[in-house]
């Protein structure tokens, strides 16, 4: 499958998505969402493929939305998309990023620039977020007359926490990579020419584990992350607990380690 906005390739056992403006420094627009959930899907549907990484090509990671093609595109009175009216957070309506990434394959954001607006929004959702020393941080949405979308005011407060993520979005200031790591913002930093490879790394090693089990677990986490009921929480870890027990995933390593322990 070809695309137009973004490219994609097979590293090892992983995909790597890139964003593919770099004279627009990836400005996001609702085209390029249709064809990341495009690769995401074929990435999801190939079993050599055993987790995602994305990142951005040339000096940003991404702009933000394309100010001319989404924004202005909409005050002009037309719609810059596939029904972005009635999509999430301006995404087209056929694209349910939120869940897409959480019930994707293992995701791993690799931040080599600025990722402003959507460039941030979009990649909270994601399993881990690894930072260049580049990189750069902003909610810039306040600064446009907007809110945040992608469930981003809930992400970014499990991050970062409330307050941290409250002055983040009410300033709409810029925040450097140390300041990212240090507020959670980020889960690794990581030098500039060290970025991709430790990205595909850390998928490789992730990717590796049994598949069904990894679905299992980003599903705990999705639904157990912010949950109040410490007994609800441990019903969904048993209820698939159960059914690791009968997989052949779980009676080879079983297998496997009594072999090695013999």
């Amino acid at each position: 499958m070809s695309f137009e906005t973004i490219a994609y390739e097979k590293r090892n056992n992983s995909a790597l998505i890139t964003l593919n403006r770099p004279e627009r420094l990836n400005a996001w627009t609702p085209f390029m969402a249709e064809e990341l959930a495009q690769a995401i899907t074929q990435a999801n549907e190939d079993n050599s493929v055993g987790a995602i990484v994305m990142t951005g090509s040339g000096k940003g990671f991404c702009a933000g939305a394309d100010i001319e093609e989404t924004f202005q595109t909409r005050i002009d009175g037309k719609d810059p998309g596939n029904d972005t009216q009635s999509g999430s957070g301006g995404m087209p309506k056929n694209v349910d990023w939120v869940k897409l990434i959480r019930d994707s394959k293992p995701m791993i954001a690799a931040v080599n620039g600025a990722a402003v607006g959507i460039g941030i929004t979009m990649i909270l959702p994601f399993d881990i977020i690894i930072a260049s020393e580049k990189a750069k941080f902003g909610m810039f949405f306040i600064q446009m007359g907007l809110v945040p979308e992608l469930a981003s005011s809930h992400f970014l407060v499990q991050r970062m926490g409330f307050g941290k993520a409250s002055e983040m979005c009410l300033s709409g200031r810029l925040i450097g990579a140390k300041e990212a790591m240090a507020s959670n913002l980020v889960d690794f930093l990581t030098a500039e020419d060290e970025l991709l490879p430790e990205a595909l790394s850390r998928a490789d090693v992730i990717g590796a584990n049994p598949k069904p089990q990894l679905k299992m677990v980003k599903e705990l986490l999705s639904l157990n992350g912010s949950e109040v009921d410490l007994e609800k929480a441990q019903e969904r870890e048993s209820e698939l607990l159960r059914e690791c027990w009968k997989t052949d995933e779980h009676k080879k390593a079983v297998k496997e380690f009594l072999a090695k322990s013999s």
